[in-house]
């Protein structure tokens, strides 16, 4: 299984002034953004470029990324479907998480096949269930 707890390649064009504040601040790992405090946040969103919402987004996802060994782009997903953290995915059924994922895809119109099937939901909240124990 690969491991994303590496540097941050690059982030959706809706997060780029995050990135920059990022970046300055080096903070390049999706470990350091899991870290971050509350605080730390608020000072990264002070110089008015980055959004606190965006940050926390960004720490949510790197909860998952971090937490489940999830692709970035998976752990944007599961964020956008409304499921923010992995105690969220471990009380999820599989039905439900298809469900919820595949209506947001749906909902982007992105014509391409589900990326979350059954079997891939299993394996995602069996990951964040042995992540609660």
């Amino acid at each position: 299984m690969p491991n994303f707890n590496d540097t941050i390649q690059e982030l959706p064009q809706s997060f780029r002034r995050e990135k920059q504040e990022l970046d300055q601040a080096g903070i390049n790992h999706w470990s350091s953004i899991r870290d971050l405090t509350d605080l730390e946040l608020s000072q990264l969103a002070r110089s008015g470029q980055a959004s606190a919402r965006n940050l926390k987004r960004l720490r949510g996802m790197a909860h998952l990324v971090c937490g489940l060994d999830l692709p970035p782009q998976d752990a944007a997903l599961l964020m956008h479907a409304g499921i923010a953290t992995p105690a969220a995915l471990a009380a999820c059924s599989p039905e439900r998480l298809v469900r919820q994922t595949g209506r947001l895809e749906r909902s982007l119109g992105t014509k391409r096949p589900a990326v979350v099937d059954l079997k891939v939901a299993g394996d995602w909240i069996r990951r964040a269930k042995q992540l609660a124990n």
